[in-house]
């Protein structure tokens, strides 16, 4: 790997997430906000983990503890 490439890597790894969103629910759905501003819709599953990260806008979503059982 070019040091270009672990510097890049680095960097990714220890940025902040844009927004923390605590749900109760495992799967959520994320346009972005803002209206037309935002991004097409996506439904994301909130794995073992119990975050998942919006690929388009970078929101974290975080499930609330003991949460999560079932979904809409």
């Amino acid at each position: 790997m070019r040091e270009s490439d672990e510097r890049m890597t680095t960097a990714t790894q220890l940025r902040e997430p844009f927004e923390t969103i605590q749900t109760d629910s495992r799967t959520v759905a994320c346009d972005g906000g803002d209206g037309p501003l935002g991004h097409p819709r996506v439904f994301l599953e909130i794995g073992p983990s119990g975050s998942v990260e919006c690929p388009y806008c970078s929101r974290l979503y975080v499930l609330k503890t003991g949460a999560g059982t079932g979904g809409h």
